[in-house]
């Protein structure tokens, strides 16, 4: 049989165009790229918070007066943090949001998967990198009682203000840069995530400024899953462990906020 009728055979027994180039002799073709599929997209503006799955605003009603802490404002999301506010474990303060809400529901990142969040942050000069932790981003397992699996946090190092990435429970440290330059001004942050278990996840953590890389760090052959999913979390956690002085009245502004899956 000739080639051009055995890829005619293959054809009409519907093996497909890869099969019927393989009959005749050719390379198969292939398997399409992985590619970002966008999965969420919240406007502050027409969706207000429920682009989140949850709200933790002051869990433990420290400062009613000033509530909502966290709110939708104009294209913005805002997260207001006062030196009174208490969580309720109360050497530390919680205004946080979790988790990517569509509709009625919301995304869940499993194991085996790989996610990628970017969004615009404004993190003003009083909201200041200190000794104890600070957490900005966090991902961890839904549930009370779980560690965080990654955080981006601010923190002081030899009395310098930095924002890094950690990998939390291992304490490996992605990367860091400084701080002061990101203050009173807009920073596009573009995280990415593959979910995997004992040594087969991996992070990439890039920050831009002004269109010009500030950091572009990545870390694979970590573990990035405890149980059940991820959950992404933000806002302002903080200690009232500083003993630099760092703690003022302060705020963050988040904006243009979206969730890709590879796939």
């Amino acid at each position: 049989m000739t080639p051009s009728r055995r890829a005619l055979l293959a054809a009409a027994l519907g093996t497909g165009a890869g099969a019927a180039a393989t009959a005749a002799g050719l390379p198969a073709a292939a398997a399409p790229a992985a590619d970002w599929q966008l999965r969420w997209s919240p406007s502050a503006r027409d969706v207000g918070l429920r682009a989140f799955e949850t709200l933790e605003d002051d869990r433990a009603n420290s400062h009613p007066a000033a509530k909502p802490h966290i709110k939708a404002e104009g294209d913005n999301f805002r997260f207001q943090m006062h030196t009174v506010d208490r969580d309720t474990s109360d050497d530390r303060q919680r205004h946080e949001v979790t988790g990517c809400r569509t509709g009625d529901s919301f995304l869940k990142w499993q194991q085996g998967q790989t996610w990628r969040v970017t969004y615009r942050m404004f993190l003003p000069s009083t909201l200041k990198a200190t000794t104890s932790f600070t957490h900005i981003m966090q991902m961890k397992q839904p549930g009370a009682g779980s560690a965080p699996i990654v955080v981006q946090s601010l923190r002081r190092v030899d009395g310098r203000q930095t924002i890094e990435l950690k990998i939390f429970e291992q304490d490996i440290l992605v990367g860091r840069t400084d701080l002061e330059p990101l203050h009173d001004t807009w920073t596009d942050v573009d995280f990415q995530i593959k979910i995997g278990n004992g040594s087969s996840g991996s992070v990439r953590w890039i920050l831009k400024s002004g269109g010009t890389t500030v950091i572009d760090k990545s870390r694979s052959g970590i573990d990035t899953f405890l149980a059940d999913r991820v959950r992404p979390k933000w806002g302002i956690y903080r200690s009232l462990g500083d003993s630099s002085g760092s703690l003022q009245n302060t705020y963050m502004l988040l904006t243009g906020m979206r969730g890709y899956q590879l796939v």
